[in-house]
Formats: C-alpha cells, sequence, structure tokens
C-alpha cells in the first residue's frame, strides 16, 4: 500500500506544480499595481536568494574554485532566466491579460527548437516544420485578437510582445541550461542563477527608481514580493525537480500545457477575465504545433 501512495505522489505533484508555476501570472497582473515591475523582478530574486543561500552556502564555499569556473556561464542563465524572463512578464502584465500571457509563454519549446536549428544545427523534419509553422500562426492570432487589420496596421498589445520577448528568453535559457553542462548540484546551481538574476536587473532597478518609478515599501510590496519568491520560484521548482526526477522528462513537460489552463483560470477568478473564441483556437494551435515538433526531440 505504501509502494502505491509512493508511486502516486509524483503524478499528483504533476497537477499541483503548475499551481505555483502558473502563479507568476497573477503577479504579473496583481503585483504590479503596487510595485514597479522591475523592481518586483529584482526584489524577488534577491529574496529567493537570501531563502536558499543558508542552505548551499557551506556547499558554495567548499567548492568555490568550481562556481568560478563557471561564473559567465551562471551569470548568461541569471540574465535570461531571472532578468528577461523575470521582469518581462511583469511588464507584459500591466497591460496585457493573464490568458494570453499564458497562451503566449507556452510557446516556448517552438523557439528552443528554432534556436536550437540555427545555432546549433539542429537536423528538423517536415513534421517539425509543420508544427513550428501551426504553433506560431496560433501565437500571431491571439496577438492581434484574430484581427488581420491590427497585423496589417501593425497595431500589437504592448504586453503580448514583451511577453512574446519572455518566451524567447526562456528558449535561450533552456538551450543554455541544457548545453552547459555543470558539476554544480541543482540547488546550488539555482542559488546562484538566482543572485546572478538579481544582479543583472539591478542597473535597470535602479533606473525605473530615478526615473520612472519609485518603489514603496509597504505591506503590499514585501506580499507580493514574498509571494513571488516562494511560489513561482522556489516551491516550483523544488516540486519540477522532484517530479522529474521520478517521473522524466518527456512527462513532466506536459506541466506546460496545465500552465495555460491555470493561467486562464486564475486570470478568470481573479481579474474577471474573459475566454474569446480565439483564444481557443489559438490554443489548439499552440498545443497541436508543440506536439508535433515535440514527438522527435528531447529538448522539450
Amino acid at each position: 500500500m505504501k509502494s502505491n501512495n509512493k508511486t502516486l505522489i509524483p503524478y499528483i505533484l504533476l497537477f499541483i506544480q503548475p499551481i505555483f508555476m502558473a502563479s507568476n501570472l497573477v503577479i504579473a497582473r496583481g503585483g504590479t499595481e503596487f510595485i514597479p515591475p522591475i523592481s518586483l523582478a529584482f526584489w524577488r530574486w534577491t529574496f529567493c536568494f537570501l531563502f536558499l543561500l543558508p542552505f548551499t552556502f557551506i556547499y558554495l564555499k567548499k567548492n568555490f574554485n568550481q562556481f568560478r569556473k563557471e561564473i559567465f556561464k551562471l551569470f548568461i542563465l541569471g540574465f535570461l532566466g531571472c532578468g528577461i524572463c523575470g521582469a518581462f512578464p511583469f511588464i507584459a502584465g500591466k497591460t496585457t491579460t493573464i490568458v494570453n500571457m499564458g497562451i503566449i509563454y507556452s510557446s516556448s519549446p517552438i523557439f528552443i527548437i528554432l534556436i536550437s536549428s540555427f545555432f546549433f544545427k539542429d537536423k528538423l523534419t517536415n513534421g517539425q516544420y509543420l508544427g513550428i509553422l501551426i504553433c506560431l500562426i496560433g501565437v500571431i492570432l491571439i496577438i492581434i485578437k484574430a484581427n488581420l487589420r491590427l497585423l496589417v496596421d501593425l497595431k500589437f498589445t504592448v504586453g503580448d510582445l514583451w511577453m512574446l520577448g519572455a518566451s524567447i528568453g526562456w528558449a535561450l535559457y533552456t538551450i543554455y541550461l541544457y548545453y552547459w553542462k555543470s558539476e554544480l548540484p541543482l540547488l546550488q546551481r539555482f542559488t546562484l542563477i538566482s543572485m546572478f538574476g538579481a544582479l543583472s536587473l539591478f542597473p535597470f532597478f535602479l533606473v525605473e527608481n530615478i526615473m520612472i518609478l519609485k518603489t514603496n515599501y509597504d505591506l503590499n510590496f514585501f506580499f507580493w514580493v514574498l509571494f513571488a519568491a516562494l511560489s513561482p520560484s522556489i516551491i516550483a521548482f523544488l516540486l519540477f525537480n522532484f517530479v522529474n526526477n521520478k517521473l522524466g522528462a518527456s512527462i513532466t513537460g506536459s506541466v506546460l500545457y496545465l500552465y495555460t489552463v491555470y493561467g486562464a483560470l486564475y486570470g478568470f477568478i481573479f481579474f474577471d477575465e474573459k475566454l474569446e473564441f480565439y483564444h481557443l483556437v489559438g490554443t489548439i494551435m499552440v498545443f497541436m504545433g508543440i506536439f508535433l515538433v515535440k514527438r522527435n526531440d528531447k529538448k522539450i
């Protein structure tokens, strides 16, 4: 009986993990009402690093030479994974919906394939080319709200374009994480990536506070920053890695689909967002495209 429970736990967590991961979209829409977006991203990863440091400090101190060898790669990973993917969704949340953000972000695997093919000469099958085309059309459909006039006039919601940038940033982060092998354990590596992510955001945080909008350090600030550091960062990361170790990358990758579903539910429950027909069509096309590409690729 106990062995059955142990087998079921990873599958149960497979459905629970995206609840925390998709909460980042709630922060992007709700938290940016109280905290400037870059400030929110900067403090999120600063707090995340400070939370993790006590658990990883002794190891990092003992293995300082190994950390020093990887410092450039860790900075790039921090800049992409925490800087671009940390700040862009929060900027996007000011002008677009959770539904749009979730669907557009779910297209990341397609950009992983495109970038890998272009820079690392990965070969694509005809089915993968078809999947990429279908997925990109689905994303464009969401961005233009199924209105071709917006495409002709080049009038897009700015937030959707920021989210598209975040999706490409996540693709680059995933590719480099895959190709840049590390001798550091996962949690220790994540701690350093969080630190470099915060450092990469620091200059932009200063510019935002001096020239655009100052951060108000009140109860709302601490609530949203702590929520961002814990829920979509530390908890989502630990659950994802636990499930990935138990079930493998292929099954765990399915959380991408749940991310979009949970994002839509968050938008409906907390922000009274409505699902339009083009959301349904665009989502189906994105998922179809990912399915066609995923069948023959190990990076997704």
